[in-house]
């Protein structure tokens, strides 16, 4: 691929995605988001990727976007920016296969939209973690009002976007921003255990267990119990299924192969 913004690598069935205008903190801009959208297009039809992690640097995942080009745009540019970010935002979060934000140093404003956008969070001694658009007198743009309430709750998250403070890694841990958090230099193994059990699991079950979950946020609590009922019954017409329960009753560890 021809990234210009982001390092991508493969470990076994992990693909990182890196951030990498460490000039600039890691700051969102077009080429960010033109980036993203290549990792994620090529690693959906990846096989070997099974879980998909977002991380930057030791000292900042991401802080925000480029200020300096936002500064005198009219309504017309903000909405070109936004309309953008935010089509890559959805397919983030839509992405089939788990995604990771690991977290080290600043995540702040579009930083934290992109790892709201990720099934996990998990975050060193390091992370600083805000949306402190308030302060430049805007709001996230990035779908962060909407997805931090569903995350945590409503006074919570009304008090991180409409006070725009930062909040430490122990507090984002237990408001339950972040999954968990870890000694920095032990970010990435962490991360890669985390991420080789997810890859260990049944690839079709994965994928039914996240669209089950986001769909059923958006919906009453009947259309989802029949959402998760339909991909249940899906499930049934997959090898990994029939290796599953077989290995369970011949008491063995099962061999998932994806299918």
């Amino acid at each position: 691929m021809d990234l210009k913004t982001i390092i991508f690598s493969r470990e076994g069935g992990i693909g990182w995605a890196r951030f990498n205008r460490p000039e600039k903190l890691n700051a969102l801009n077009a080429g960010v988001y033109e980036d993203l959208d290549k990792v994620l297009e090529m690693c959906v039809d990846d096989d070997d990727v099974r879980v998909l992690v977002i991380t930057g640097n030791k000292n900042v995942f991401a802080a925000g976007a480029d200020i300096d080009r936002m500064a005198k745009g009219s309504i017309k540019d903000a909405y070109k920016i936004t309309d953008r970010s935010l089509q890559i935002y959805e397919r983030l979060a839509d992405f089939a296969k788990p995604t990771i934000a690991a977290i080290s140093g600043y995540a702040l404003g579009g930083g934290l939209e992109t790892a709201l956008c990720c099934d996990f969070r998990i975050g060193d001694e390091t992370a600083v973690i805000g949306l402190p658009e308030i302060n430049l007198g805007i709001i996230p743009g990035g779908g962060g009002t909407q997805r931090l309430p569903r995350l945590i709750n409503y006074s919570l998250a009304a008090e991180m976007i409409m006070l725009g403070e930062m909040i430490k890694a122990d507090r984002a841990v237990e408001i339950g921003v972040l999954n968990r958090v870890v000694s920095a230099e032990d970010l990435e193994s962490e991360v890669k255990k985390f991420a080789d059990k997810l890859a260990a699991k049944p690839a079709m079950a994965l994928r039914a267990a996240k669209t089950a979950l986001r769909k059923g946020l958006n919906t009453s609590l009947k259309d989802g119990v029949c959402i998760e009922q339909d991909l249940f019954c899906m499930l049934f017409g997959t090898v990994d299924q029939k290796e599953g329960m077989a290995a369970f009753m011949e008491k063995r560890r099962a061999k998932f192969t994806g299918k």
